[in-house]
């Protein structure tokens, strides 16, 4: 999430503790053959500890200046990549900056959503899962779907996937109903123990057989930061789909031979 809680709580601050979180920013905390490291460049997110973020940006600025010492900017499929990280950083800075102005949901679209949503919040459930993960066309989901509905339970449908060499994965889970697909919950709430259903998804299908559901549901005051945090985040993904669309219509684009759609 890059350190987007440090800088919405920076961004909070005023005066003297605005400059004082710069300063921390700044902060010295190493240096790599006289090339200095700052608080900033430490990504403490991506490590076990503030110690190995530390660690891991020395090593990256040992192989950096290594890299640099052999000319290696020059080459001109590095030269390229930098250049595509350069703009895809500038596009997400400005989208960010776009999408800057969304306001707080409101109460009644946070009431709203928790209404509308009765399988994510007043009947939420605790779902316990097997899974199997299966590679296929689409035009095989069909006949996946019967095949579950013939099959007594998973190990019998794995059977038959491996029969004709399909590719697959297995997995038992226990999952919260949020952090399922919301697409998956209207089924999942009917389904009763031992059932199996089959879900479309971008690689094939998931096939699940329920388990356990147990019901853990979210009061309106226990579910609002969720249901806030999720509306502006959409919000801000409405905004930036918006400038884009908006950036285009103004646009010159030509395209080229075989790319002209």
């Amino acid at each position: 999430m890059r350190v987007m809680s440090f800088i919405l709580f920076a961004a909070a601050l005023g005066g003297c503790d605005r400059v004082a979180a710069d300063r921390a920013d700044a902060q010295l905390v190493a240096r790599v053959n006289g090339v200095e490291i700052s608080a900033r460049q430490v990504n403490v997110a991506a490590a076990p500890s503030v110690a190995q973020a530390v660690e891991r940006i020395i090593d990256r600025e040992l192989l950096v200046q290594k890299a640099l010492d052999a000319g290696l900017e020059r080459d001109p499929q590095v030269k390229e990549s930098l250049d595509n990280a350069r703009r895809q950083v500038l596009a997400q800075a400005y989208l960010d900056r776009a999408a800057g102005g969304a306001g707080k949901p409101t109460k009644e679209e946070v009431r709203a959503f928790y209404n509308d949503n009765p399988p994510l919040f007043a009947e939420r459930r605790v779902y316990r899962m097997r899974e199997l993960l299966v590679s296929l066309p689409a035009e095989m989901i069909d006949v996946l779907r019967a095949q579950a509905a013939r099959s007594s339970d998973l190990d019998e449908l794995a059977a038959w996937l491996k029969a004709r060499n399909a590719q697959f994965s297995a997995a038992t889970e226990t999952q919260p109903a949020e952090q399922l697909p919301l697409a998956f919950l209207p089924q999942l709430a009917r389904m009763k123990p031992g059932e199996i259903a089959v879900f479309a998804t971008p690689a094939g299908a998931q096939v699940v057989q329920l388990l356990q559901a147990e019901a853990a549901p979210l009061a309106p005051g226990e579910a609002q930061a969720l249901i806030e945090q999720f509306l502006a985040g959409k919000k801000r993904l409405e905004i930036a789909a918006d400038e884009v669309k908006r950036l285009r219509a103004a646009a010159r684009i030509e395209y080229v031979a075989q790319f002209k759609r």
